[in-house]
């Protein structure tokens, strides 16, 4: 029992990533309904950047451990943000709203660009983060077997759930979340009533960037890496992951998404680990053609 709960406890924190991952993704997707794997790749160099500029505060400015993280968090922002607007703007909007093949092709294109800067820029080193906020906080206190978390796991998780709660309730009572609704459920329509939705989609594509750029630098400081091959993996783990929950709505994204990190951390835990992504990526196809099948059962009926 004790060995359960402590694999419930696990999956928080994974949950929390994946959640807050498709929470952005879906704010994006839901104004173009084209596949995008750009995003993982944002997740993936945020993370890099952050490791990189923390050691370099670190080894070269000699600065504190709290001032090398801040300078770390601050510029994984600033070119995480950046680097989702560019390719947003100059790579991704000319194609939205045209083939989404193409749309495939080019966020492919532009992974393997931010994938390949953020190696280059680190000398092809992997680098790692010093260990902190490590303290155990001890939630049952079993003699043979505690249940568990450290405390960046609690932060991280406690941030991330921050993260959708706010994005939830902006995107449903501001105004800006009023005209990203609009475009999002009818991008012509909301044309019509005099919304950019060339605007609405940068804005979102700016959000989204951010977002994958504060889940790179929790997941960067509690892992204490980022790989150079982790971009192409979360790019389609997170594609795959909100649509299960449904990719046009953000919290259901995340909710969706959230239920698939509890599972992979029970396959993990009970399960070959060799044999997890590929039952999680069958689970997910499997779904995924269901409900298709089902969507277009309705519609024919209707």
């Amino acid at each position: 029992m004790a060995y359960f709960l402590q694999q419930i406890a696990n999956a928080v924190p994974v949950a929390a990533l994946y959640a807050a991952l498709a929470f952005g993704y879906a704010i994006a997707f839901a104004v173009t309904r084209r596949a995008d794997l750009t995003y993982g790749a944002l997740f993936a160099f945020a993370g890099q950047i952050f490791v990189l500029f923390a050691d370099v505060g670190w080894n070269r400015l000699w600065l504190v451990l709290p001032a090398a993280l801040g300078l770390g968090a601050a510029a994984a922002l600033a070119f995480g943000l950046g680097a989702g607007l560019i390719a947003g703007r100059y790579v991704m909007r000319p194609l939205a709203f045209s083939s989404a093949n193409a749309v495939v092709v080019a966020s492919l294109g532009s992974l393997l660009v931010l994938m390949e800067t953020a190696r280059l820029a680190s000398d092809t080193r992997s680098l790692w983060l010093p260990p902190f906020l490590h303290d155990v906080v001890v939630f049952w206190p079993n003699p043979a077997f505690p249940v568990a978390l450290t405390v960046v796991q609690l932060v991280n998780t406690a941030l991330m759930m921050a993260l959708v709660a706010g994005g939830h309730w902006l995107l449903t009572r501001s105004y800006a979340g009023r005209y990203w609704r609009a475009v999002s459920e009818d991008r012509e329509a909301a044309a019509l009533c005099g919304i950019d939705p060339g605007a609405v989609y940068i804005a979102a594509y700016g959000v989204a960037s951010l977002i994958a750029a504060f889940c790179g630098i929790l997941a960067a400081s509690y892992y204490g890496n980022m790989d150079f091959g982790t971009g192409l993996t979360f790019g389609v783990k997170v594609l795959f992951i909100a649509a299960i929950g449904g990719q046009t709505s953000p919290l259901f994204a995340a909710l969706g998404a959230a239920g698939i990190g509890l599972m992979e951390t029970l396959w993990s835990a009970y399960g070959p680990i060799l044999w997890r992504d590929f039952a999680i990526f069958g689970f997910l196809v499997i779904v995924l053609v269901v409900t298709r099948r089902e969507d277009h059962s309705l519609i024919r009926a209707g």
